[in-house]
């Protein structure tokens, strides 16, 4: 699943690969904006981790969880 997370005062978003569901990113996510937490953290598939302050989060886009096509779409 891919996931977006766009980042206030900065052109470029922080984006990457995930095999956790939806429903476990959005929790993730929704626990640490509603509990005032710090930083907010979360892994991709190759085991890089991400923490990213909570306070620059503007948006999260997270990705459907079907896989990409190979190839040329005609």
């Amino acid at each position: 699943m891919e996931i977006r997370i766009g980042i206030v005062n900065s052109p470029r978003e922080v984006s990457f690969e995930t095999s956790q569901s939806s429903a476990e990113i959005e929790s993730t996510v929704t626990q640490a904006l509603e509990s005032k937490t710090t930083f907010v953290k979360l892994s991709d598939d190759k085991g890089k981790v991400y923490l990213v302050p909570t306070a620059g989060i503007a948006y999260v886009e997270i990705g459907s969880e079907e896989s990409r096509r190979i190839g040329f779409v005609g």
